[in-house]
């Protein structure tokens, strides 16, 4: 799977992007309309490859938090990547992250140009996952280190709450490594 591309923009138009490689190989990235990239310049997008019996197509964002939020509309049955890529160019993560929180389909649809059904599908099948996002969105904004993510994701697995470790991860300063992180969060959880 391709999950990260970079490369320099070769061409960009209101729906793609082409990022030129090292290699010499142009991918076409399909993008939001919110993405803007200058042309000739080296840029990094994380991705999603879509593989379809017909195709291999590949769906790119700015943010890894984007990305997460495109897979977690994928999770919603009947939206594909397509749709959901025009989910998040109607509107802002936050106001669907609001309106779900909320339970607020007409909100979103009133707001963004989403039509009734689709929004209240949006709620209804995010209800309960969109929390998990919130947490793991706050944690990447409040730690630009990787290794933040890392024993953030690490605890998770361990099965700890992600109330919990969201905070003891965010009174931890002065960490170097992953595992540095994961043993002083391990002794304030306990």
């Amino acid at each position: 799977m391709i999950r990260i591309l970079k490369g320099t923009v070769y061409m960009q138009n209101e729906r793609s992007v082409i990022i030129m490689t090292d290699g010499g190989t142009g991918y076409l990235v399909a993008c939001t309309k919110a993405t803007t990239l200058p042309i000739s310049e080296t840029t990094q997008l994380f991705t999603h490859l879509a593989v379809r019996e017909t195709a291999l197509d590949l769906y790119g964002f700015s943010t890894e938090s984007e990305l997460h939020f495109f897979e977690l509309l994928l999770t919603i049955p009947k939206i594909g990547p397509k749709s959901a890529l025009q989910i998040m160019d109607q509107a802002s993560i936050s106001l669907i992250c609001e309106a779900v929180s909320q339970n607020d389909a007409g909100r979103l649809s009133k707001q963004s140009g989403i039509g009734k059904k689709t929004a209240e599908k949006i709620v209804q099948e995010l209800t309960g996952k969109i929390e998990m996002f919130t947490l793991l969105d706050s944690t990447q904004q409040s730690h630009t280190i990787p290794h933040y993510q890392d024993a953030f994701d690490t605890l998770i697995t361990l099965g700890y709450n992600p109330n919990n470790i969201r905070i003891v991860l965010e009174g931890i300063t002065g960490s170097t490594s992953t595992s540095d992180l994961v043993k002083r969060a391990l002794k304030e959880i306990s």
